[in-house]
């Protein structure tokens, strides 16, 4: 069965490919007929057509370096992730997060891009930028005045590879390769692509009605974190967590992978500003206050509930405040940023501590306790304390005297979360219909890392 299937997805992009070939051959306008239309006669005197956008040097050698940034965070997630769980499963992670970075760098070229940020105001953008067939390297005005379409096109992938390896902390340890490839193109195709047109492309309903997401508290981070938690209540505990806690087992990899987030998180949020310009410094200038003060919040409630400070709560935290202040950093100051990443640290330490005991879900990594706890205060907050004094083409939050944002964002967040939801369970279900979702309880003993990929991360002398 597994052969099948991998079988029919490879005929999938095959076909696809194809499809996108045959696109591009489609013949131009034949001489006699170019003739023949420019014979027409006008019926008015020709007007100049306006000069298209032009690429700015400046601006696309900053959008270069901000594409490299956030394509380093999925191998830096990868390190976040594999240090937390135990060695038996840690090259699994890698592979996970890895092979991501190649299928939906696939995906978003044959048809990613197109379903997500083609202008149009259906479920999706539309099928006219198949395969990049219509993104060249002149700009692109709706999205980007001055850098090069193409740019603007590869700088989204990076979000589009990062957000369904998010989902992998959830059900970590647990889950076949087969059912993981799978599953992730489904999503990214039926979950990520909707959403994200919605909510920043051209047509998208919930752009149109002035929901805020400046780098991706709802598209990203709200998204697959709310889909995390359920595939992690479907797919269920892992062998042995009721009886004892399932430490990390190399931390130095996890606060690796908290560096090369962190460094990587500049090019995501400051590098949405798609220039180098005033907004892209005030985003990189918040990122780096929010994360400063959430891992340092976090530092001190360990302190004051589990007697020391400890690296772990403080990579956390500080993962969780450049959560937050995500879809907020475009509009906010520092000061606002400050105050946004230490109540992080609190609402994420309460679902990592408290909740997540109480209701008894096998989170394994905290991916819903940090980042769909973290994004929907993000976004929330943004609906607080954005401001039009930082971005003028923004809007101001209720402490600035506009409730109305607050409303807006509150109705962007229920959206993602309940389509998010719905969607990701039909997914799960399906797959698992077909070929069962997790692995068998042999499988789970001698870890993923041998029986999915017959590798093992250390060689251990008895």
């Amino acid at each position: 069965m597994k052969k099948i299937v991998l079988v029919l997805f490879l005929f999938f992009f095959v076909v696809t490919t194809g499809f996108v070939i045959a696109e591009e051959a489609k013949p131009a306008l034949a001489p006699a007929q170019a003739t023949e239309a420019q014979s027409v006669p006008s019926a008015q005197a020709p007007v100049a057509a306006p000069a298209p956008p032009k690429a700015d040097t400046g601006d696309t050698a900053w959008m270069l370096i901000a594409t490299a940034l956030v394509m380093l965070m999925t191998p830096g997630l990868a390190f976040f992730y594999g240090g937390m769980v135990g060695r038996k499963n840690v090259l699994t992670i890698l592979m996970q997060c890895f092979i991501l970075l190649a299928i939906i760098s696939i995906q978003w070229v044959l048809y990613g891009y197109s379903l997500a940020f083609g202008p149009g105001k259906g479920f999706w953008g539309g099928f006219d930028w198949i395969g990049l067939t219509g993104v060249g390297l002149e700009p692109f005005k709706d999205y980007s005045a001055t850098i090069p379409h193409q740019l603007f096109m590869a700088y989204q992938m990076m979000f589009a590879v990062i957000t369904p390896a998010l989902i992998i902390g959830a059900f970590a340890e647990r889950m076949k390769f087969s059912a993981f490839v799978i599953i992730m193109i489904l999503w990214a195709t039926f979950v990520y692509d909707p959403v994200c047109h919605w909510v920043w492309g051209v047509g998208g309903w919930l752009r149109d009605m002035g929901a805020l997401d400046y780098a991706g508290g709802t598209v990203v981070h709200i998204n697959a974190g709310i889909a995390a938690l359920l595939t992690a209540i479907l797919i269920r505990r892992r062998k042995g967590s009721d009886h004892k806690a399932i430490l990390p087992h190399n931390l130095p990899f996890t606060v690796l992978g908290t560096a090369l987030l962190w460094f990587g998180w500049f090019g995501f949020n400051a590098g949405s500003a798609l220039a180098a310009n005033g907004l892209a410094v005030n985003a990189f200038v918040v990122t780096n206050t929010a994360a400063a003060a959430a891992g340092l919040t976090w530092a001190i409630i360990d302190w004051i509930f589990n007697d020391k400070p400890t690296m772990l709560g403080t990579a956390t935290g500080a993962v969780a405040g450049l959560v937050a202040i995500t879809p907020a950093a475009g509009f906010v100051s520092a000061l606002s940023a400050i105050a946004i990443g230490a109540c992080v640290s609190i609402f994420c330490f309460i679902a990592v501590a408290w909740i997540k005991p109480k209701f008894g879900y096998d989170d394994a990594l905290d991916v819903f306790g940090v980042h769909c706890i973290g994004g929907i205060w993000g976004a929330l907050a943004t609906g607080l304390f954005a401001s039009k004094a930082i971005n003028p083409d923004g809007a101001n939050g209720l402490f600035f005297g506009n409730p109305k944002q607050f409303l807006i964002q509150l109705l962007a967040v229920l959206v993602t979360v309940a389509y998010s939801l719905v969607v990701t369970y039909i997914i799960y279900k399906l797959v698992d219909l077909i070929i069962k979702v997790r692995v068998p309880e042999r499988d789970e003993n001698l870890g993923l890392d041998l029986t999915q990929h017959h590798e093992n991360a250390y060689t251990v002398m008895e």
